[in-house]
């Protein structure tokens, strides 16, 4: 079994859907994309409208992967930077892959997926990304070709006493 990845798809209310059941389940099964569980669609909902908006301004790509079953079972979000002396390199965001499918691969297999979206894009150079320290996702981004080119401590705070640092990879292009 694979996931099949599209760029950009239509998007519509089994999409949208889609997305919110994904990150709801990714976080409350301990995914570091945003929240701190539990979390319920009505948590989420307002930041995917801000990639929604993204989208539709043009600023933003997402990459999709669906499941044999045709469900939502990965995302990213592949953000321009609007600053005019950074729009040579591209922010991935809300990276997932739902627990049911992590620990088969898909998870490189969507970091490819947007790495190729990425080289499609004109000017694009790099791509740049965070991650929350505390929870493996710089080791597996490491694997995937990114390297950490700077870290925040204590950046993050997950809970009263709980304080992550803040990860900067990066992963140049060639094209």
């Amino acid at each position: 079994m694979a996931l099949t990845f599209q760029v950009d798809p239509a998007f519509d209310r089994e999409l949208r859907d889609g997305i919110t059941a994904l990150w709801v389940d990714v976080v409350n099964a301990g995914g570091a994309v945003g929240f701190v569980p539990p979390v319920t669609g009505g948590d989420v909902r307002p930041e995917l409208l801000k990639h929604l908006t993204g989208m539709v301004e043009g600023r933003t790509h997402l990459v999709v992967g669906r499941d044999e079953e045709g469900a939502v079972a990965a995302t990213a979000f592949l953000t321009h930077n609007t600053h005019r002396l950074m729009r040579h390199w591209i922010g991935v965001y809300t990276v997932m892959v739902h627990p049911r499918h992590q620990g088969k691969g898909f998870g490189r297999d969507l970091m490819a997926a947007a790495a190729d979206a990425a080289q499609g894009l004109e000017g694009i150079e790099a791509i740049r990304l965070t991650c929350r320290g505390g929870t493996g996702a710089d080791r597996f981004y490491a694997s995937c070709g990114y390297k950490e080119v700077g870290r925040i401590p204590d950046a993050i705070r997950v809970a009263e006493d709980d304080y992550r640092d803040d990860i900067l990879m990066l992963l140049p292009l060639f094209r």
